[in-house]
């Protein structure tokens, strides 16, 4: 049983219709016409959700994200939930279903070949290009630390043989994993028409992406170096901040779109507490909301 610590309300407004003459009425057209554009995206704008606890749990933090869940990876318990089922795009978090499934694959060590269609993505990317030959360990592990969406569509057209194909395969194991209020489109998590998932669903794949040897190894890397195939090297930062900024986090993945806001899948471990954190639909606080949420959960504090 969940604990509720606040209840939403409803406000009905009531419109008022005045009859205009058709000259004002061509003066308010103009008027609107020279408006600024419209609000901020719609998770903006939302009345936060109610904040569900375990009983037994501290007060926890007060956080901006719309949407966030707290797990324990191991029992999969539920310790936190702010408006964790409710349907929103996952950004690149889902690009942790992606890396477990070429992970599950293995043959990592297999080299594969960029085609053309793989570069048409918008950034972050690499800049791959076509022809060139990478082992599959090497663009999963970039997906990973610097969510590259061009790594993400290589790994998944030669997994599957195209983006489709792959996404078919997503959706089969989100729903083996118990991920079933989730659509996947496309392996990056760049926007889709029918594309959503939810802060319970990503935390329910990332609970089992944490105990891939594989995926825990690399999502806990701070930095790695990445040789293109012409002999070029570029040093690639984990875009995950909360590494940097908490000790006991160890991963795992972040995202962002316009449509999403910022999202976040944290881990950390502390003594023999593990836990995963998942924000959603936060504006620019979403490292501080990630932080608290790891510390309440782990050690007891804000």
């Amino acid at each position: 049983m969940f604990v509720p610590l606040r209840q939403l309300g409803i406000l009905i407004l009531a419109a008022s219709f005045v009859l205009v003459s058709p000259a004002e009425a061509a003066r308010k057209k103009r008027g609107r016409a020279r408006a600024p554009k419209g609000p901020p995206p719609a998770y903006q704008l939302e009345p936060d959700a109610p904040v569900l606890v375990q009983p037994g749990m501290p007060q926890p933090p007060v956080i901006e994200a719309k949407s966030a869940i707290v797990l324990d990876p191991r029992s999969g318990r539920v310790l936190y939930d702010k408006g964790a089922e409710i349907r929103r795009q996952a950004a690149s978090t889902q690009k942790l279903l992606t890396a477990l499934i070429v992970a599950e694959s293995g043959r990592l060590g297999d080299p594969i070949q960029v085609a053309p269609e793989d570069t048409y993505c918008e950034p972050s990317k690499l800049g791959l290009r076509p022809g060139e030959v990478y082992r599959r360990q090497t663009l999963l592990e970039a997906l990973l630390v610097k969510s590259a969406n061009d790594a993400a569509i290589t790994l998944a057209r030669t997994h599957s043989g195209s983006v489709e194909a792959f996404a078919e395969i997503m959706n089969r194991r989100a729903a083996q994993l118990g991920a079933t209020n989730s659509n996947f489109i496309n392996p990056n998590g760049l926007p889709a028409p029918g594309q959503y998932s939810t802060a319970r669903d990503i935390a329910r794949i990332a609970r089992y992406a944490y105990y891939n040897r594989t995926i825990r190894e690399i999502v806990r890397t701070p930095a790695m170096t990445f040789q293109y195939s012409n002999g070029r090297v570029r040093e690639l930062r984990n875009t995950n901040k909360v590494l940097t900024m908490n000790p006991f986090c160890n991963g795992m993945k972040t995202g962002f779109t316009n449509g999403a806001g910022h999202c976040l899948v944290a881990s950390g471990t502390y003594q023999n507490s593990h836990i995963i954190a998942v924000v959603f639909a936060s504006k620019k606080a979403v490292w501080n909301d990630a932080n608290a949420l790891l510390n309440w959960a782990l050690v007891g504090g804000g």
